[in-house]
């Protein structure tokens, strides 16, 4: 593959007309977070036979606290209005064989164990890796395709029916829904210790998930100096859903997983 043809990607191209300079709303946050039980847990589900990651784990609860806890995160805005959504939809980031990132939607991720989105999405990221990407792989392709400045008009279209006035595309798999509740990704994965993420301006999303790199650090826990397993958790809130509360709820929520993850088992 030539230079030209590795910079200029299909995904180089269609994010060359979807992201513009930073002048919507967005409300950035980071917390570090004890994962020492959460990683004795995956260690305890993967000797079951149970293959599961800190990403499984982060989105079945993430999905959990969408649903149970703060309802307000599962919405979007459309034609000026903030609407609910019906289902609680994840996508998650996958790293491809050509080192592309793409994506697997999970849906009604909520409704499953531990033991069903590890055999999902493990799966799913299997057929990704392949070049078989749920969602609409082809609709980027096409878009990706097109000369510039027709890849930008085209681009527009489809954000001001899909997006902003929330109609499908049928033939596409192109809808209001297309991206799911919430994004998550882990960057970790990739040698990097945290992030900053996108508010994907081509989604309906109302927030981005990143799982930074885990680190050994010394913590106080009960009035003693102790090793513990720490990772780094950033997020990008649309601050036209919610506000910054709803994001510390999130956090909170998680926390408490951390703390206790034998939960997810109930």
């Amino acid at each position: 593959m030539d230079t030209d043809n590795q910079l200029n990607n299909d995904w180089r191209k269609v994010a060359s007309v979807i992201y513009h300079k930073p002048v919507d709303s967005k409300i950035f946050g980071e917390v570090e977070l004890d994962v020492t039980h959460l990683e004795e847990y995956i260690s305890e589900q993967r000797k079951k036979g149970i293959k599961i990651t800190l990403t499984h784990v982060f989105t079945l609860i993430v999905a959990r606290c969408l649903k149970n806890e703060v309802p307000a995160l599962n919405a979007y805005v459309r034609r000026g209005r903030v609407v609910p959504r019906k289902s609680v939809d994840a996508m998650v980031s996958v790293l491809q064989r050509d080192g592309s990132m793409g994506s697997v939607k999970i849906s009604n991720v909520d409704t499953m164990n531990v033991e069903q989105i590890a055999d999902f999405l493990n799966n799913e990221i299997q057929n990704a890796r392949n070049g078989n990407e749920n969602g609409s792989p082809g609709a980027k392709h096409m878009i990706a395709s097109l000369p510039w400045p027709l890849r930008n008009w085209v681009f527009g279209f489809y954000k001001w029916l899909v997006i902003k006035m929330g109609f499908s595309l049928p033939g596409t798999g192109l809808n209001p829904n297309s991206f799911g509740s919430f994004v998550i990704s882990n960057i970790g994965s990739l040698g990097l210790e945290t992030g900053y993420p996108a508010l994907m301006p081509s989604s309906n999303v109302a927030f981005v998930l990143v799982l930074g790199g885990v680190k050994k650090k010394p913590v106080v826990v009960n009035d003693e100096i102790v090793p513990r397993r720490i990772i780094s958790l950033s997020i990008v809130i649309d601050h036209r859903v919610v506000d910054a509360s709803h994001g510390g709820q999130l956090f909170r929520y998680i926390k408490q997983f951390a703390k206790h993850p034998e939960k997810l088992d109930v």
